[in-house]
């Protein structure tokens, strides 16, 4: 059979039909590294207490928790206040800021620990941490 110029014989339709795909291994998305990402950090309002965050758990503004736009719901963040020196690790489990000029929102208990409750905002730097790492500040 002729299809335009091309000669496609019956045997050459059933090798193609027969030949295995190519596998492809799927990449596993990763988490955005923002390790030494600096910028400004504000907090919950203590209204949003009990409310839903983005992974599904209610908001406690007594635990270490933050909003961060891409780090995935669980990831362990050290949150570094520029201004004083004072750091706290946190749990992501919501979506955020909602404000552009912001990196992260942290529960009010995280902000007074940080030193920034009374202020609003803070500039800060965060790391991202590994469960080696936190085990290893657990032992100090």
């Amino acid at each position: 059979m002729l299809l335009g110029s091309f000669d496609l014989g019956s045997s050459q339709e059933v090798e193609e039909e027969t030949a295995p795909e190519p596998f492809i291994e799927p990449s596993r998305p990763r988490a955005p590294s923002v390790s030494g990402e600096t910028g400004f950090a504000s907090f919950y309002h203590a209204a949003f207490h009990g409310r839903r965050t983005a992974s599904g758990e209610a908001f406690n503004r007594h635990a270490l928790t933050a909003a961060h736009k891409t780090l995935p719901f669980g990831t362990l963040v050290r949150v570094i206040n520029l201004r004083n020196e004072r750091s706290v690790i946190v749990r992501v489990n919501d979506r955020g800021p909602l404000h552009k000029n912001r990196v992260i929102d942290v529960s009010p208990r995280a902000a007074r620990q940080l030193g920034f409750l009374a202020y609003g905002v803070t500039w800060v730097k965060l790391e991202v941490m590994s469960l080696d790492e936190i085990s290893d500040l657990e032992t100090k």
